[in-house]
């Protein structure tokens, strides 16, 4: 089964095997608004992909495997932001990232046109799932578009936090407006704003308190979906404490009690360390 709760983000990426597109490429990792792109290759094809910490297994899109001889196999269920839908496994994929030569994965494969055409007017290729995370300990500073591998003899600076693992994807603590802290996927593919679970926000009364309360849009894979949106008073993770957050629900089944990503992580410089189940926040 394939699970990825928080696919708000998709990647803008270059016309299928166009050299000319690396010819000019001055950065292997750019960040647009609160998205996040990495120059990778899958199985010696360059394309340029969205980075998703949170997303449990890399994905290719159904078009873009075909045209560099992927072939997909057993049919499963993929969950997504916006409902769900089915993916094939492909397996025996090599992936080639910032000196990493990492594999033999299974990726998923699946139609992510949708995604790419409703949240950014584009194709969407690739996304880096995990797997990058998973295989060494990273440092990630998102405004100065910094991405590199480091040894994991390495001191980190920062809040030191340990990562638990929930449906497949890493959680941190995090607290809002004075209550206990509760575990957050740590989701650099969520590009928009704060998610609250709706089960969580029911428990703690979110909806029900007297806020302002509008309609958003919201959803990834699966397909689009209008959301509730507010304003959390304060969040505090690693130390600092964030006022007036914009926030929305996530009403899926597998939603976490809050999902935090790049409009927050943005404000740290950032190491994981997966396999070791902790990640470092400075805060600038």
């Amino acid at each position: 089964m394939i699970t990825k709760r928080r696919f708000l983000a998709a990647a803008a990426v270059t016309p299928l095997l166009n050299v000319a597109f690396w010819e000019c490429a001055d950065a292997a990792f750019v960040v647009r608004k609160n998205r996040l792109f990495l120059d990778v290759a899958v199985n010696g094809h360059r394309v340029r992909a969205l980075l998703d910490s949170a997303a449990e297994t890399s994905l290719l899109d159904t078009k873009f495997a075909q045209a560099i001889g992927i072939g997909g196999g057993r049919t499963v269920a993929a969950h997504g932001s916006g409902g769900d839908t089915d993916a094939q496994l492909a397996k025996g994929v090599m992936i080639d990232v910032l000196g990493l030569h990492i594999g033999p994965l299974t990726v998923g494969v699946l139609d992510l046109s949708d995604v790419g055409r409703r949240l950014l007017d584009g194709p969407l290729s690739f996304v880096m799932g995990r797997e990058l995370f998973d295989a060494t300990r990273l440092y990630i500073d998102i405004d100065r578009a910094d991405i590199h591998a480091l040894p994991l003899t390495s001191k980190p600076a920062g809040a030191k936090l340990t990562l638990h693992k929930e449906h497949g994807i890493e959680t941190l603590s995090v607290a809002i407006e004075g209550k206990p802290p509760v575990e957050a996927a740590f989701d650099l593919g969520n590009g928009s704003d704060v998610l609250v679970g709706a089960a969580y926000a029911k428990d703690i009364g979110l909806l029900t308190d007297g806020r302002s309360v509008v309609e958003g849009k919201g959803g990834g894979l699966g397909g689009e979906v209008r959301r509730p949106m507010f304003v959390l008073k304060s969040l505090e993770i690693a130390g600092r404490r964030f006022e007036d957050v914009t926030a929305t629900i996530d009403a899926n089944s597998t939603a976490t009690n809050l999902n935090v990503g790049v409009s927050i992580l943005r404000q740290f410089e950032i190491v994981t360390d997966f396999s070791a189940h902790c990640v470092w926040l400075k805060s600038k």
